[in-house]
């Protein structure tokens, strides 16, 4: 089998620019990069993802596969990009037989940036078993601290989600992006380009809302532990049970909000308890 043709194109997630602080004095100041980047399978115009620019391969690669318009790494001949036209060529040895009817039907996501999902993903109920992770809550807390040493983007520009593979308390793969819909698919692409070793990820970490997006995503890549320091949506939590997903929602410090967890997550390092507030009334006042 012919080797797959893969461009470099990284170019830099950050720029600066000149801004004045609240003295009146001039500095630069690093913001993320924002580019657009348009996808073409087989000649055939996709979509147009807003990106970073940081490893635009993997993110096409990986936007195709949790599309569904990919079903094997094996099938891709050649992913190319070229910045001068904000475009990326991929060329595959064979499309999904429904590929029209997939791209007809287009639902807009609560993505920053807004994501898309095509072809009725989100009703889709034929996945594969998920494996029941088991997770403690000392490790969960010794992953968050892990967690802590990268986000280098954001702490540098702002303006950027982050997604992590990870198994139990080690982190495998970090992605930042312009939306966590194009960290997880860069992650997705990653996985299948081997270039992170995170084939044996057990738990997904995402700085952004655990929405349908989120867990349809999470779920089509194997995982059944979904993790965030931000909140959930109706239809994420009906996806999770749907598709055996524990989520970890709200989890900063020692606090999180454990959704559709049952008996996967042990409670073996509870946090002391905050003192109870009395009102005025039960005080004697």
């Amino acid at each position: 089998m012919t080797a797959l043709q893969l461009s470099r194109a990284r170019l830099p997630a950050t720029t600066t620019i000149d801004v004045m602080d609240a003295y009146g004095d001039m500095r630069q100041q690093a913001i993320a990069a924002e580019r657009a980047l348009t996808v073409y399978l087989n000649k055939r115009e996709i979509v147009t993802l807003m990106t970073l620019g940081d490893d635009p391969e993997a993110l096409v690669v990986g936007y195709l596969r949790n599309q569904g318009l990919l079903h094997s790494v094996d099938d891709l001949i050649a992913v190319q990009v070229d910045w001068e036209v904000e475009a990326a060529a991929v060329v595959t040895r064979r499309l999904p037989a429904d590929l029209e009817a997939r791209l007809g039907h287009r639902t807009v996501t609560t993505g920053c940036g807004q994501g898309t999902v095509f072809g009725n993903l989100l009703a889709q109920t034929a996945l594969t078993t998920l494996p029941a992770t088991m997770l403690t809550q000392s490790d969960l807390y010794q992953l968050l601290l892990h967690l802590n040493a990268y986000n280098d983007t954001y702490r540098s520009a702002g303006a950027v989600h982050g997604c992590a593979l990870c198994r139990q308390t080690d982190v495998l793969d970090f992605v930042e992006d312009v939306g966590r819909h194009n960290a997880v698919d860069t992650l997705a692409g990653r996985q299948w380009l081997q270039q992170a070793a995170s084939s044996d990820a057990d738990i997904f970490y995402t700085t952004g809302r655990l929405t349908s997006e989120m867990v349809l995503k999470v779920a089509q890549m194997g995982i059944s532990v979904l993790v965030s320091r931000s909140g959930v949506t109706q239809k994420g939590v009906e996806l999770a049970e749907r598709f055996g997903v524990m989520l970890i929602a709200r989890a900063k410090g020692k606090q999180f909000q454990a959704i559709n967890a049952g008996a996967r997550l042990a409670l073996d390092s509870p946090p002391p308890r905050p003192p109870t507030v009395r009102t005025s009334k039960e005080a004697g006042v």
